[in-house]
């Protein structure tokens, strides 16, 4: 393609800082604007800390102008609402922004239908909710918290399961700590009959074998109907809770509804191994906005998010090169469950797969891992 390339990155989540920085090393000469409603990066693997005072909000939120300056990368402050042009027009609250290519990174939604749905607090909508968390788990002296996730049926990779367990063995642990324990009764619900089953049956069995160690009960199997009235209503009974915390199963980001790209049946952006959107040339999609083929396993989460964005960015500098993409993204599962003070490691890839048992070193691993990740902004 003649004259510099003018490429477009909508969002600033793992998809998109990772698509810039990818895009930046194989086009040192193109023109590069990231759009999003707020210059701000948020290290949401992390947000599983703030409600047990292991982070703060400051510890985890970071301004990403400083790093698009040191990228030469043009920044615009506005929301995303279409496209036009096939994808070569990306229309924002801020304007028209013009393109050669345009990767887009703007993240899924949480499914919201339940009745009473708005009495949960769902951990990874950010800061506020897991302050919000915070705040509500040290005002209490006992009672009982009920917490589970569910999925989209209709896009069976989108659902976050990984938080909650998470969330369940921080707060065991954090009661614990506080010996207060005794004070509260912890239940565990999800529609699945083996929750956690895209990590492996082997870590299934070590998730459900944690619970029942540490006196959690379980509520497994039965289709949630609604959380009126501090109570989670299921089609197996009913579990009555002072708190609720659920992670709903994500769609794709509303904007997309009003615009001609292809929706899949679970409401995301249709794309292809090579993160292609299908039918629009130059438009490529990484992270939760996105459906992509794999195995049934295949996550939703930031390590995948970052793989999918290394391949978009090798995808697109082959487009404006005038060649066919190639690249396929690596499909990975890859996560420490942690528990405060430990951590159990999950890995699958398309030939093997490890569940290590919970151990120290895993959680001190994890926090490692953040920060050499959040170093590099």
């Amino acid at each position: 393609m003649s004259g510099t390339s003018r490429i477009t990155v909508a969002g600033a989540g793992f998809a998109a800082i990772t698509g810039v920085r990818e895009l930046r090393k194989r086009l040192p000469g193109a023109e590069i604007t990231l759009v999003a409603p707020r210059p701000e990066f948020v290290y949401l693997p992390s947000l599983i800390w703030v409600p047990y005072g292991l982070r703060k909000a400051e510890d985890l939120v970071y301004d990403i102008r400083p790093l698009l300056k040191k990228l030469n990368v043009n920044y615009v402050k506005a929301s995303v609402s279409g496209i036009s042009e096939d994808g070569r027009m990306l229309l924002t609250t801020a304007g028209d922004v013009k393109n050669d290519a345009l990767l887009i990174a703007t993240g899924g939604r949480y499914i919201k239908k339940l009745p009473g749905i708005e009495n949960v607090l769902t951990i990874c909508e950010g800061i506020r909710a897991a302050e919000q968390m915070r705040d509500r788990l040290q005002a209490m002296e006992g009672g009982t918290i009920a917490m589970g996730f569910g999925g989209n049926p209709k896009e069976p990779s989108a659902m976050r399961g990984g938080p909650m367990f998470e969330l369940l063995f921080g707060l065991e642990t954090w009661l614990r700590q506080r010996g207060t324990r005794d004070r509260f009764r912890l239940v565990f619900f999800s529609p699945a009959p083996q929750p956690g089953k895209r990590l492996g049956m082997k870590a299934v069995s070590k998730l459900l074998d944690e619970m029942k160690k540490r006196g959690i009960e379980t509520h497994l199997g039965h289709k949630i109907k609604s959380f009126e009235n501090q109570v989670v209503q299921t089609e197996g009974g009913e579990i009555a809770a002072d708190l609720i915390m659920f992670m709903p199963g994500m769609t794709g980001p509303a904007w997309i509804q009003e615009t001609a790209l292809p929706i899949s049946p679970g409401g995301m952006i249709q794309a292809d191994a090579m993160t292609r959107v299908a039918g629009f040339d130059g438009v490529f999609v990484a992270g939760d906005a996105g459906s992509f083929p794999g195995p049934e396993w295949m996550p939703k989460q930031a390590h995948m998010a970052d793989l999918q964005a290394v391949s978009a960015a090798k995808n697109i500098a082959l487009y404006l090169d005038g060649k066919p993409a190639s690249d396929k993204f690596k499909v990975e599962l890859l996560c420490i469950i942690d528990t405060l003070d430990r951590g159990m490691l999950v890995y699958r890839g398309e030939k093997r797969s490890l569940a290590l048992p919970s151990m120290r070193p895993l959680h001190w691993a994890k926090r490692y891992f953040e920060k050499a990740y959040l170093r590099h902004l």
